[in-house]
């Protein structure tokens, strides 16, 4: 959803009425995974997307009718037939299910003032249960605090599956037994922070790779004391741009597990101290650019101060996948491309207990054609 924010403002300043649809089921091969979102205006317009094209004219269709009735819709593709035009479906033969609701404005404000203020937060939609309550949607702090009042027995099984899943599982679907009488589903997403990169180094490297960073979605951040190298006629794109030597800049940053740092000055003044730091955060990534000799070099001066062993072994140098670029932009695409990969590996969803997931056995995530 952080993605698509912008779009959702200027849609809603404009008095268009929107609605959304979430993917709330995959099996097999799917292009996009649980929570991904396509938005949608009465007058055709759409940001995001569910499955790389394959359904999103069938939804849009039948998203006009949620708008219109207030009624929200849930949908189940399966895999095209290749021989019939008509039949909507996954041409790579997944199939995803899909949840329609109107989007309203005043829970939209409160959702993007949640992701302005960078905290984790549950975000759960009624699917299935008493028709009053169906599409209803309530947000929950990272302690399972509700925004609102919401009947406790929602709340207390939230809150037993978010603590008993795995800390990266990102949405699940919360079964109960009964709620006024009816079954009711809950699908929860866990809303995490923004992913966050930390460069050490305003170089000719730097510069591409912010650029490639926030095309991603990350916040980026630029450390660098040199003012020839770290000002805003070189950067006019970055988040923030700190002119300190990296103790003093690391104190003005909350280094969190969705963040990335990666240091490009070759120069063991400003590297070196970086690390010390670096390694010693709950970063999920920790890059240094430098030959397999200079990497060396570095572990060596490294462990003199007293930095781990093991804290050294997790620490990505040469940095980037070898992708055999050579250009200062090539390079930053093979950086990305690690940060990339390493954060996919970390994000790995893990079966839980007492709730129902969508990564069982039979039921796959992030599966691709």
């Amino acid at each position: 959803m952080r993605d698509l924010v912008p779009q959702i403002s200027q849609w809603f300043s404009e008095g268009k009425q929107l609605a959304v649809a979430t993917v709330i089921g995959t099996r097999g091969s799917s292009l996009r995974g649980l929570g991904a979102k396509m938005v949608f205006a009465e007058n055709g317009l759409i940001a995001g997307s569910l499955s790389g094209g394959c359904v999103e004219g069938a939804v849009f269709e039948a998203g006009l009718q949620v708008l219109q009735t207030g009624r929200p819709r849930r949908l189940h593709f399966g895999r095209a037939d290749e021989d019939d035009w008509g039949v909507v479906g996954l041409s790579c033969g997944g199939q995803i299910e899909v949840f329609i609701n109107r989007l309203d404005e005043d829970f939209f404000r409160r959702l993007n003032e949640r992701l302005l203020a960078g905290r984790p937060f549950f975000l759960a939609t009624l699917l299935d249960g008493p028709a009053d309550l169906v599409g209803q949607q309530i947000m929950l702090s990272d302690t399972f605090q509700p925004d609102r009042y919401v009947l406790p027995a929602l709340v207390d099984a939230i809150r037993v599956c978010g603590q008993s899943i795995s800390s990266t599982t990102t949405a699940w679907s919360v079964p109960l037994r009964s709620l006024q009488g009816e079954p009711v589903e809950a699908f929860v997403e866990a809303v995490d922070s923004q992913p966050t990169l930390v460069i050490v180094g305003a170089t000719h490297i730097a510069v591409t790779l912010v650029t490639i960073a926030k095309t991603l979605g990350y916040r980026t951040i630029v450390i660098d004391p040199r003012g020839a190298f770290g000002n805003a006629e070189r950067f006019p794109h970055v988040d923030q741009l700190l002119s300190y030597w990296p103790q003093a800049a690391f104190e003005r940053i909350a280094v969190d597990h969705n963040t990335a740092i990666v240091m490009l000055t070759h120069d063991a003044k400003l590297d070196d101290p970086a690390l010390e730091i670096a390694l010693q955060s709950p970063a999920f990534y920790v890059g240094a650019l430098g030959s397999a000799h200079t990497q060396k070099s570095r572990r060596t001066r490294l462990l003199r101060k007293g930095v781990q062993p093991d804290q050294l072994d997790a620490l990505y140098g040469p940095v980037g996948l070898d992708l055999g670029g050579e250009t200062p932009a090539e390079i930053a695409l093979e950086i990305m491309a690690e940060i990339v990969a390493v954060q996919c590996r970390a994000s790995r969803w893990e079966t839980g207990s007492g709730c129902m997931q969508w990564n069982s056995p039979e039921v796959s995530v992030g599966e691709r054609h």
